[in-house]
Order: structure tokens, then sequence, then C-alpha cells
């Protein structure tokens, strides 16, 4: 009897896993992102000055740097699916808690737990996806998983404000609506990580919904694409953390960051600064991440069609880069608007690409301590980007000069992955 082929068997895998790894990825980053719309009341109520909550927006980011490469050797280790269902239930918690902030420590400290819970969950699920789909299919799995990222924002702006504008809410229990959104939107964390053990099979030998020959067809494709790897593909720990290319990689996320993230946390407050209401903050905020969440699908696929990494990768971040600039320098709402979404678009769209990279020089257990390494070191980008804007405002008055800074990581992020792809050609390990 003939081997069942591996399309239909990958397309099964999707259709299993992928909506539940997207899910996962939305309700991490609802619950780190939505302290943006909190902000709008919880500033004012506990006294927090803009660099004040900047500081507490970067604090997730040292947690997360911390933890996070010890946490994608544990995924390694153990297999995903033991690891991140304890990671889900454990910054569900965090997320819940954040409602009884109460002063500066208190915000520091629980913006720290919840990235020391988070750490291991987007590398692991770029590692979890090395498991289950060979190379030429890894581009739109991780854009789709990527494409969480604008949803869950899109989905944060009117919830939140719907959330934050309820009268009914004010006072239940003694807590203001904007403690109660962060208790509402956490909840569903915490059955998300009790699904993980359900729907999370750590490979495909593991899965009850495949047949003995569907997963054993799959397991082959993946043992020949690693055995046909070229001398080139490094594969120990050592080559993951700090090989070239994860150097220049971890340093371009590190660029890229830095403009997502001043978008992600402060677009509330820009929005809410041209005079918006709450509501209507929520659903403007949430235009530049619907025409992200566009340019991470269509990128994604086409990435996957044409191999074109490195150009859709740099060509995203230089739109990126102009974008900001461009936010920058003007005062007028609709053009502020039109250039963030430019801005969100181009660096959220690179992401399809930009993930697929490390496998083009690395396998094994390299591939898991690159993805830890490179999202560790960008995720830095996330304290910087927030902390150059709430910095600006406090001097300027205004969003126009850190925008203009936020600009620059992209640009910085746009020439180093032109400049690994020039020195190091990579070629494919299923080539």
């Amino acid at each position: 009897m003939a081997a069942p082929s591996v399309q239909p068997v990958v397309a099964k895998a999707t259709r299993r896993l992928m909506p539940f790894l997207a899910l996962l990825f939305l309700l991490s980053f609802l619950d780190r992102a939505n302290v943006s719309f909190a902000a709008l009341g919880m500033n004012q109520d506990l006294g927090f000055t803009p660099t004040v909550y900047a500081l507490g927006v970067g604090f997730f980011f040292f947690g997360y740097v911390l933890f996070e490469v010890p946490s994608n050797m544990m995924i390694e280790k153990i297999g995903a699916r033991r690891w991140i269902a304890p990671l889900t239930i454990a910054w569900g918690c965090v997320a819940v808690l954040m409602a009884f902030t109460h002063n500066a420590n208190s915000f520091f400290t629980l913006r720290f737990l919840l990235g020391m819970a988070e750490a291991g969950l987007l590398p692991g699920l770029f590692l979890y996806l090395t498991y289950w789909f060979p190379a030429e299919y890894r581009g739109r799995m991780s854009a789709f998983i990527m494409a969480a990222m604008p949803v869950a924002l899109i989905i944060s702006g009117p919830l939140s404000g719907a959330i934050l504008g309820m009268k009914s809410l004010h006072g239940i229990a003694g807590l203001k609506n904007w403690q109660w959104m962060f208790i509402l939107e956490g909840l569903p964390t915490l059955l998300a990580g009790l699904a993980v053990y359900r729907l999370m099979p750590d490979r495909p030998r593991d899965a009850a919904w495949l047949r003995p020959d569907e997963a054993q067809a799959l397991e082959d494709a993946l043992a020949r694409e690693s055995q046909q790897a070229t001398p080139q593909h490094r594969s120990s720990l050592r080559d993951g953390l700090l090989s070239l290319p994860v150097i220049f990689l971890s340093l371009a996320y590190f660029g890229a960051l830095i403009g997502s993230f001043g978008i992600i946390f402060w677009v509330p407050q820009i929005v809410r600064s041209f005079g918006a209401s709450t509501l209507q903050t929520g659903f403007i905020s949430a235009i530049p991440f619907i025409v992200a969440l566009v340019a991470i699908i269509t990128l994604g696929r086409y990435v996957d069609r044409t191999g074109r990494r490195f150009s859709v990768s740099i060509v995203g971040l230089l739109a990126g880069a102009l974008g900001l600039w461009l936010a920058g320098g003007t005062t007028n709402p609709v053009l502020a608007i039109a250039a963030l979404s430019l801005g969100a678009a181009g660096i959220m769209g690179s992401t399809g690409g930009f993930w697929t990279l490390p496998q083009l020089y690395l396998k094994g257990s390299a591939i898991a301590g690159a993805f830890a390494m490179i999202n560790s070191v960008g995720a830095l980008g996330g304290f910087v980007g927030p902390y150059i804007i709430g910095w600006a405002k406090e001097h300027s008055g205004g969003f126009g000069l850190g925008l203009t800074l936020l600009s620059l990581g992209p640009l910085a992020a746009a020439v180093l992955v032109a400049l690994l792809g020039s020195v190091r050609r990579p070629q494919l390990a299923a080539a």
C-alpha cells in the first residue's frame, strides 16, 4: 500500500492545529497590550506620569528576555504540551491580577511576572511548527500565527473601549472599569491553558486524529528534510545562540520591535489626543492593525509561493520606517492614522518572511536556541520603543518627536537583514 501524500496530511494538521496556536498568541497579545487601554483611566487614578507608564510597559520585556531561552529549552526537553499549558495558565492568572495594581511598584512587578510567564510562547510555537510542517509550508504557518497579533489588537480596541465605557460595571465589588477590563480579558486565557493538554499533541505520531500511515508520512518528510541539510546548517545550541546569522537577526528584530511596540502601546493615547471619545478611540485604534492583518496574510503566502524571504522582510521594514516617520511629521488625524497603518503593516507584514530566515542557516537544537535568542533580544525593543514615546511626550508635549525617533528602529533592521543576505548567502535545507 502506497504511503499517503504529504500535502493532504499537512492540510489536516493545519485545520487541527493552526487555529488553536493562533488563538494562544492572540490571547497572549491581548493580555500584554490591553494595558494601553487601561492607561486611559489607570494613569489618572494612580497618578502615573508618561514615563512611569512607559517603564511599567517595559518591565514586561525584562521578564520576557530573562526567561525566554530557558523556557524554549524546556519545550525541547519535555514537549510543547506539558510546558506551554502551565505557562498559559500562569500568565492568565497574572493577567487577572493586573486588576489589583495600586501603585508603580505593583505595576512594575505584575508586568515583569506577565513577561516571565509569556516568555516561552512565541518561540515555542515557531519551534512547534518545525515538528509538524516541512519548510515549504512554514512561511504561511508563521504568518498565520503572527496574524493573531493584529487580530488581538483589532479586537482589543472595541472590546476594551466598550468595557471602559460601561457605566454599569463601575463600582461593582469596589472595582473601576479598567480593573474589570483586566479580569474579563484575562479569564479566557485560563481556559485556553487547560485546553492545551487536549489540543496540542507533541508530534504527528501523538495525534489521535492522524492515521498511523499519515503520521509516518509526515515524520518521514521532516526526517528527509533534516538529512538534506547542507554542512552550512549548524545544529549545536551554541550556534543557535551566537552564530553570525542569529546575531544579525536578533539585532534586526530588536529594531523592528522598537517600532511596532511603540505603536501598539501608545496608539490609543495618540488617537485620544485627537479628541476622540473612549469608544471612538477603541474603534479608530483598530484601523492600523486591520491593515497590518491584510499585509501579514498576503505577504506570508507570497513568501511561500516565491521564496523571497529576504526581499519581503527588507521591503516591509522599510515601509514600516517610512510610516512612522510620516506619522511623526503630521498633526492631521486622518494622515496620522494612515501613516501609522503603513508603519504597522510594514513591520508586522515583514514577519512572515523574517521568521523563516533562521531555518536557512540552522537545524535541530540550534533552531530552538535561535528562535529564543532572536525573540529575546528583540523583546528589548518592546521596552525601548514605548519608553522613547513616553520620554519624548514628557519633554516635547506631543507624539511627533517620539514617532520620528521610532522610525530609526525598523530602518536599521532592514539594513541588517540586507547585510546578512549579502555576506552569508543561505542554502535551503530542503534544496
